[in-house]
């Protein structure tokens, strides 16, 4: 029995080091499953683009695909962008059987991955209680993809941090700045910053550039590439492929 291929779809960035993070987590990926065929597409800015690969794929004679949003919440790239791509691709390719997986978050994983972070960047078990944590996220115009956020906060509040605020680099206020100067007034002694972002540009530098003007004590780096992450994308895999297993036997 094949399984599908499972095309991973990034955003895509100008800042070069947006590309190389997202097939370093690709590369994972393949290492926590061979033979388990994994591409790379991206939507805008970067190649190869979503069209190309599926056209590629379909040319080779691959006749399913999971198509893998590398979203942390359901917003409008996941909502619109990427349905209207799927959506001209298979009437373009009929032959090519494409589902769409779900975004990544909300996943225990993700918090997993978040933590991992924030020890390498030097947070204790012990430092918890009188360290003030903030989750920065890009940022949305959704409802649903802010209540998402919201809601990790309030969960990380009760796994020991002193206090939690969400913060975020568009759309939305309080900025990372703002944020950690929040909880200083607060009388907070040490404030680390989490990026909830997947890999570097222009949104994760400007939580970066907050957290440093600011003052933050502890700057947790992207969630990348880590172990956590490469689970997380080969769970929706397996659970598109479960739903896609089902509809072709019904």
């Amino acid at each position: 029995m094949t399984h599908p291929t499972l095309l991973v779809i990034a955003h895509g960035s100008r800042d070069p080091r947006h590309a190389a993070t997202v097939h370093a987590l690709t590369e994972r990926v393949r290492a926590e499953r061979p033979g388990l065929r994994v591409e790379t597409a991206f939507l805008e800015f970067n190649a190869p683009s979503v069209p190309r690969v599926l056209e590629r794929l379909a040319a080779e004679g691959e006749d399913e695909v999971v198509a893998l949003p590398l979203l942390l919440t359901r917003a409008f790239h996941a909502k619109t962008d990427i349905p209207s791509v799927l959506r001209e691709a298979r009437a373009r390719l009929p032959r090519l059987h494409v589902r769409q997986a779900d975004v990544l978050g909300p996943s225990p994983l993700l918090n997993a991955a978040l933590g991992r972070r924030l020890r390498e960047a030097g947070v204790r078990p012990g430092d918890l209680p009188r360290t003030g944590l903030v989750l920065a996220s890009a940022g949305s115009s959704d409802p649903e993809a802010i209540a998402v956020i919201a809601e990790i906060a309030r969960e990380l509040r009760h796994t020991g941090w002193c206090a939690v605020r969400p913060a975020f680099a568009s759309a939305l206020l309080p900025r990372t700045e703002d944020a950690v100067r929040a909880l200083r007034a607060e009388g907070v002694d040490r404030v680390a910053v989490a990026p909830y972002v997947i890999a570097p540009g222009r949104l994760p530098d400007r939580i970066v550039a907050g957290a440093e003007a600011a003052g933050a004590d502890l700057l947790a780096d992207v969630l990348g590439p880590a172990p956590e992450m490469a689970r997380l994308l080969l769970d929706r895999y397996d659970e598109t492929r479960v739903t896609v297993g089902a509809s072709l036997s019904a």
